[in-house]
């Protein structure tokens, strides 16, 4: 029988290549793949090709796992570019809580591209669509916001939006925010929660 020579490593594994090269293409079809892992390590490693952008936002709407789906908000942000801002305000009509609070999340941290958006959604027919761009506000770090919040309380005519208007500035609402606030109150007198709102809001603001 004959004898294994010292240093034979034939019953070791043997050395796999790459399954997928980690270039722009190869990156893109990991994306793809049935192992969650393998794209969560893709959308991490995309955020350093542009290029991508369209591939990952487009992905946010098919991929199952919560944890790849972070990852691919996370390298949206990082990209931030006008497709990805335009991805997530389509994100913003989602009917899944997750894609849109995580779309809110994304154009937060990107407030001189998301600026030029925010007149167009707070016009737009769909209530929920205001609701959600309201919300936005409340954490979109830009000099318009008390404006765009004053713009809200002045006109729109459904009261779950001013009433979401409301809640926003209960938390970050300013003296700019007074004569607003008063004519809300007035535009909708006799509504108990508006009123409550508009109190807490009021409250708040005197007491900074």
């Amino acid at each position: 029988m004959p004898l294994k020579k010292n240093g034979d490593n034939s019953a070791l594994r043997p050395v796999e290549t790459r399954e997928y090269a980690r270039d722009l293409a190869g990156l893109l079809a990991q994306l793809g793949d049935a192992d969650g892992s393998r794209r969560r390590w893709a959308a991490r490693d995309l955020a350093a090709h542009p290029a991508a952008a369209a591939a990952v936002c487009a992905r946010l709407e098919v991929e199952p796992e919560a944890s790849v789906r972070a990852v691919l908000f996370s390298t949206a942000t990082h990209l931030g570019s006008p497709e990805v801002v335009q991805a997530m305000v389509q994100l913003l009509r989602s009917e899944d809580p997750g894609l849109r609070n995580g779309a809110i999340e994304v154009l937060a941290n990107l407030p001189g591209a998301v600026a030029e958006h925010v007149d167009r959604l707070l016009a737009d027919s769909d209530g929920d669509v205001r609701i959600f761009t309201v919300n936005l506000l409340g954490d979109l770090r830009h000099p318009q916001v008390p404006a765009w919040l004053n713009r809200v309380l002045l006109n729109d005519a459904e009261v779950n939006v001013v009433g979401a208007a409301l809640e926003v500035l209960s938390e970050i609402g300013g003296p700019e925010n007074l004569q607003a606030l008063h004519a809300a109150r007035r535009r909708f007198a006799g509504d108990a929660y508006i009123d409550f709102c508009v109190g807490l809001a009021l409250e708040r603001i005197e007491a900074t």
